[in-house]
């Protein structure tokens, strides 16, 4: 499938096609911005709780990123070599076929609409704090309305929307770093030595390491946030790498401080025991005022996250649409180069999952989805470099086989953690996963229909 090339920016008012206008500072800001959330203020104290031990934090943190970047190498390949709107469906697709593509796509969007939907209600949770008046659910729909009105006015207001709050996010988040480094109070660093109070068997020990990979990798996830839009991209080939490569290195180096920002102001014993453990070390650098900073840190990286969602999700939809597998209107994108009834679809579905107020099952089966859309895109790299070893490769992943091999071990430890951590919701993903078949050939009878 031969990619479609982008529309010139002043086309007609429904062009079919995405304008090709964004370059490597976008690239960094979506990754950063699809990243950086309020997970990484609370796990750090998940993991620390779980091993016990600050070298086996920091190791597993590392590993972590290590994974992260790891995956990005692999990934900017296949982006570079197929530069289309689409995501991971694009390369499952082209490698594993056409079913293989729909059930990636498919679930892929239904992670990011239920996560969108989910981010928005924390938003309204934090809101009603300020204005006790108001209602969450009431404030979610607000905020899914009002990133809908945005991204419908354009992708380059919607771009320039993304690369404010991910780069302000993330100097929020050095400014508590170097807040943290610079509190003289405690020694908590120097006290905690080399022992270790974590789990006492190999086997428990082994567990522990899984699991709290898992919740590593899932603060680590959105990395690969930049290919969305590569079609829409002024030069993929070169910016796409700089930029996945770049944020990514950016995003383990913040995590990597923040966690010993953290152990510099909280006894190992207390990070441990914290569910929100940047708010327990910002009371005590900022003192009554860090909560109001924590709050203000989260609602932010909450509107980057969502800003990054609302951008990605569409395209998927477009993607699809434009390939048969989903309503052909849903390939439409107007003048600004917004996917104008993809948006939209994906706003209704938002906003039915907040008005249905449970939805706990779905958003807990997405993390077994995350670890089948790795390994589709790691799996079509190698099919695709054995199948079709002359298509153009502007960029080749570094240390090919090994680098790719080793993220999928590592997948499998993410496997493994899921399973271990979740084993109900795992079973529910992979049915959710199977009845996938019967949806595809739904939409197989409705493509041959109008055709």
């Amino acid at each position: 499938m031969d990619a479609v090339p982008a529309s010139v920016e002043h086309g007609p008012k429904q062009t079919g096609a995405l304008l090709r206008i964004l370059g490597v500072t976008f690239g960094i800001a979506v990754t950063l911005g699809s990243t950086i959330g309020i997970g990484i203020l609370r796990t750090p104290g998940t993991v620390a709780g779980r091993l016990g031990n600050v070298h086996l934090v920091i190791a597993t943190w590392m590993a972590g990123g290590l994974y992260a970047l790891l995956g990005a190498l692999a990934v900017a390949e296949l982006a570079t070599m197929l530069p289309q709107a689409g995501g991971w469906y694009v390369y499952a697709r082209r490698a594993l076929g056409e079913y293989a593509g729909f059930t990636i796509g498919w679930i892929n969007w239904v992670s990011f609409c239920t996560a969108s939907a989910s981010i928005a209600i924390a938003i309204g949770d934090y809101t009603v704090r300020f204005v006790p008046g108001l209602s969450n659910r009431t404030t979610a729909i607000a905020v899914l309305l009002f990133f809908t009105v945005l991204h419908w006015l354009g992708v380059r207001l919607g771009s320039r929307a993304q690369e404010w709050m991910s780069f302000t996010t993330a100097l929020g988040f050095v400014a508590l770093v170097a807040a943290c480094f610079a509190d003289g109070r405690t020694t908590a660093m120097a006290e905690i030595g080399p022992g270790s109070s974590g789990p006492a068997t190999l086997a428990a020990l082994t567990t522990a390491l899984a699991i709290s990979f898992q919740s590593v990798i899932f603060t680590y996830d959105g990395w690969y946030g930049a290919i969305y839009f590569s079609e829409e991209n002024t030069d993929p080939a070169r910016h796409l790498p700089r930029s996945m490569i770049g944020a990514v290195l950016a995003i383990i180096g913040l995590y990597l401080l923040l966690n010993l920002a953290l152990l510099h102001v909280l006894p190992l014993a207390q990070l441990a025991a914290s569910r929100l453990a940047a708010a327990d070390a910002a009371a005590v650098v900022f003192g009554a005022r860090g909560g109001g900073v924590i709050t203000a840190l989260s609602v932010l990286s909450l509107l980057g996250v969502t800003n990054a969602a609302f951008m990605q999700t569409p395209r998927i939809l477009y993607g699809m649409s434009r390939d048969g597998l989903f309503l052909r209107g849903a390939a439409l994108v107007n003048a600004r180069g917004t996917p104008t009834v993809a948006l939209m679809v994906g706003t209704a579905v938002e906003i039915l999952l907040v008005l249905a107020g449970d939805f706990e099952q779905l958003l807990a089966t997405t993390a077994f989805f995350f670890v089948v859309m790795y390994g589709s895109g790691f799996i079509s790299l190698f099919v695709l470099r054995f199948r079709e070893p002359d298509l153009p490769r502007p960029f080749r992943a570094w240390g090919y086989p090994w680098t790719t091999l080793a993220v999928v071990v590592l997948s499998g430890v993410f496997v493994a953690g899921v399973i271990i951590s979740d084993p109900a919701n795992s079973i529910y993903a992979l049915t959710a996963i199977a009845a996938s078949y019967p949806l595809y050939l739904l939409v197989r009878r409705m493509r041959l229909r109008v055709q």
